[in-house]
């Protein structure tokens, strides 16, 4: 299976997502933050995103007779190139975007349902704005978009630091 194939799929993503930032966790850990996906199915995505190049084991140890492995990303193998994204398809491009709409909606889903989860402090937003813009407004709106994100993606996890999941979507709406 290639990354494309790897990253299109719910559960993988939310694997995918709950690695990032530099976190390693084992399969048991997983679990815990991605509770309504059943140990077995885990278990089985995981697999094959270790299989895939987009996990590798990070460390092993032995845990009352059995051999717990810690898995962390795999940041190069868990995105999909320019190149690849050249050659994607139209069908592709709507399997990806399902697959990224499935993963967003379990996520808060699994938010919502956590004890003590309050959008209002939280400042939960899921807001759409309609806006016109040149290509060179586009360029320039994506480019601060970048700016903005790149330096927060380097935090570590720290006790004052919250885990948000930030996903910006952007296409147009209406033809020329």
């Amino acid at each position: 299976m290639g990354p494309l194939e790897l990253l299109g799929h719910p559960v993988r993503l939310r694997i995918v997502h709950a690695l990032r930032g530099g976190r390693g966790l084992t399969t048991a850990e997983l679990g815990e933050r991605i509770a309504d996906v059943s140990k077995a199915t885990l278990y089985r995505h995981v697999e094959l995103l270790a299989e895939g190049g987009i996990l590798e084991v990070a460390e092993e140890r032995r845990v009352r007779g059995a051999v717990e492995r810690r898995f962390r990303l795999r940041v190069a193998s868990a995105s999909i190139t320019p190149e690849q994204l050249e050659q994607l398809t139209v069908e592709d491009h709507r399997r990806g975007f399902a697959a990224a709409m499935a993963a967003l909606v379990a996520e808060f889903n699994a938010y919502v349902e956590r004890d003590g989860a309050d959008p209002i402090a939280d400042l939960v937003g899921y807001r759409q704005h309609g806006i016109w813009l040149t290509e060179a407004e586009l360029h320039q709106l994506i480019e601060g978009l970048r700016a903005a994100i790149l330096p927060a993606l380097s935090n570590e996890a720290t006790p004052e630091r919250s885990r948000y999941l930030l996903s910006p979507i952007l296409f147009p709406t209406e033809g020329d």
